[in-house]
């Protein structure tokens, strides 16, 4: 039990009166969390925002009247609040989930192909956690807030925390890279260098705003560890991809590395990169999750150090939990990789990055906003 004996309270909003039931069972059923409202469409869940003032909002993406986009954009232009989306396997629910992601949306929790299973034990879990993670980030955001409004000696009573939550427009303008640079050559006699990047929650815009500013002269490959079901990675990749004067794409089995290309690690699947002598090759495999997890950033990492190469780059940026940090050190001991880990101001959530930098490999800790520069300058680039 937290410290605090107040339940968080949510709204749930759905269109389906079986799932806004079902959600608030399953929510109910822990002791930490009250459901205090349900909304059927975004105009009723603005309405029940205002009238409650909820800790949490459980969100479906597509509703009748006012879709949980519109919603979305509308609550966070009145206050923050943390959103957690319930978004479908379909097409179009897992395009909308990746926007809701980039729009301010904190996570999402994915129906499963059979609705009746939302009822097991699995969801419950994933949702509950989710829940409790996202007011976490509101206690943090607010408490950021305060300090920072008592340090600048502003009205205390009229703290104003929307502008730290609304989406910030990204400059999707890339940093030129001059002709000067200066590449290190890798062991296939290339000029290629190789950047891995895992990330879990909030990783999404995280990455958007990292990939938008990434040049296509700028000799590297990135690969990309972000967690996600399966489908939704392959959105992912098309939203990034759309924003990117880089190729992105969600990652097949047998692609091979070349320059000015980023490969997203599909959901359900581990990613390794292997050295084919002339080549670097992806393996998509299925082997057992790593701390439930599949993809996993160590098992990338740790394919990666396998290959022998020095040209590598390790960034960790946000997300819960400690994946990455056993392949972080494999890297650094190994190949000497050069490990970038992002500040705990601009992180959803601190987790990934945090443990990462615990291991004592972490060479910069810089804000999500640098590190498309340094990812220039590590590539020998000059900006």
């Amino acid at each position: 039990m937290r410290n605090s004996e107040k339940k968080i309270n949510v709204l749930v909003v759905d269109d389906s009166a079986f799932m806004r039931k079902v959600v608030a069972d399953l929510l109910n059923s822990d002791n930490e969390i009250k459901v205090v409202g349900t909304a059927r469409d975004g105009k009723e869940a603005i309405k029940k925002f205002k009238e409650l003032k909820p800790d949490v909002v459980t969100m479906d993406v597509e509703m009748p009247v006012m879709n949980g986009l519109v919603c979305i954009k509308e609550i966070l232009k009145i206050s923050y609040i943390p959103i957690v989306m319930i978004s479908s396997h379909t097409k179009t629910g897992t395009d909308y989930t990746i926007e809701a992601l980039e729009n301010g949306a904190v996570d999402f929790v994915s129906k499963p192909e059979n609705i009746l299973e939302m009822k097991g034990n699995i969801i419950r879990n994933e949702l509950v956690e989710k829940i409790k993670m996202s007011f976490n980030v509101k206690e943090e955001i607010v408490k950021d807030k305060k300090e920072e409004v008592a340090k600048n000696e502003y009205e205390k009573e009229n703290i104003d925390t929307k502008k730290i939550l609304e989406p910030k427009r990204i400059d999707k303008k890339p940093i030129k890279v001059k002709n000067n640079s200066k590449i290190r050559k890798n062991n296939n006699d290339t000029k290629m260098h190789i950047i891995a990047i895992g990330t879990s929650t909030g990783g999404p815009k995280a990455l958007q705003t990292v990939i938008s500013k990434l040049p296509k002269d700028l000799p590297i490959t990135v690969v990309v560890v972000q967690h996600m079901p399966p489908k939704f990675t392959s959105s992912l990749a098309e939203r990034l991809n759309n924003c990117s004067e880089l190729s992105v794409k969600e990652a097949e089995d047998g692609d091979v590395l070349n320059i000015g290309n980023v490969y997203i690690a599909p959901g359900d699947f581990h990613m390794l990169v292997e050295n084919h002598i002339s080549e670097l090759k992806i393996k998509l495999t299925k082997d057992p999750p790593i701390g439930r997890l599949r993809p996993a950033v160590d098992v990338l990492y740790q394919s990666l150090s396998d290959t022998g190469l020095n040209n590598i780059s390790s960034i960790i940026m946000t997300g819960m939990g400690s994946d990455g940090s056993e392949g972080v050190k494999k890297l650094k001991e190994l190949n000497g990789a050069y490990t970038i880990a992002q500040d705990e101001k601009s992180c959803t959530v601190f987790g990934m990055p945090k443990m990462a930098i615990q291991t004592g490999f972490v060479d910069k800790v810089i804000p999500l906003e640098s590190i498309a520069s340094e990812i220039i300058k590590i590539a020998g680039g000059d900006i």
